[in-house]
């Protein structure tokens, strides 16, 4: 099957909000190797209940082209490995300075039993050091313009019951709770993003 391509939008943070500064989704490449190793070590550091969700295996990876690499192996129906399904991963890059403030995944369906119940269609990290400044919610944002470019109109995000944070991105971005689940004895909630057709 032929790989499916995103084509990538242009919307961006058109105003500052405590702090935030314009961001675009990008795809990983090997320019941003040094920042996305230092993005995972601020992770590694942190004391982050969901540590890397929506970053694939970088915790496992044992170098930044490892993660780009196997990133790129996921986008293709023909190389995706058969425990999961075909997505896109992208590092939010901040345009004044070029870092990287968080990532986030786009799966391209859930017929998965994980996904399809508690893992849903994206996944998202901003790293500790630039939390509560916006950035969360138009990396999802933005996101959702991917979704709409593959006809993805129903989306399924979930958060653990207490991550208040995503819940507030997720509810900024249109999210309809449907209802809250038990997963290994946590509670998570379910939300669907209709987009317009």
């Amino acid at each position: 099957m032929p790989q499916n391509r995103i084509q990538q939008p242009e919307c961006r943070i058109q105003k500052g909000d405590r702090g935030m500064s314009r961001i675009q989704l990008i795809e990983p490449t090997m320019e941003y190797a040094e920042d996305i190793w230092q993005f995972r070590q601020e992770v590694m550091d942190s004391n982050d209940k969901d540590k890397f969700a929506g970053c694939g295996n970088l915790e496992q990876c044992s170098s930044a082209r490892e993660w780009i690499d196997t990133m790129r192996l996921y986008k293709n129906t023909e190389t995706c490995p058969q425990d999961k399904v075909p997505s896109s991963i992208f590092i939010a890059v901040r345009e004044r300075d070029n870092r990287i403030v968080g990532i986030i995944d786009l799966r391209y369906h859930i017929n998965h039993p994980i996904l399809g119940t508690w893992g849903g269609h994206m996944g998202y990290y901003v790293r500790p050091s630039e939390r509560k400044k916006g950035y969360a919610k138009e990396m999802v944002r933005q996101n959702l313009q991917h979704c709409r470019a593959l006809h993805i109109n129903k989306v399924l995000i979930t958060c653990d019951e207490d991550n208040f944070a995503s819940e507030k991105t997720i509810l900024a971005n249109g999210g309809i709770f449907e209802k809250c689940i038990e997963v290994d004895g946590d509670l998570i909630k379910r939300y669907w993003i209709t987009l317009p057709v």
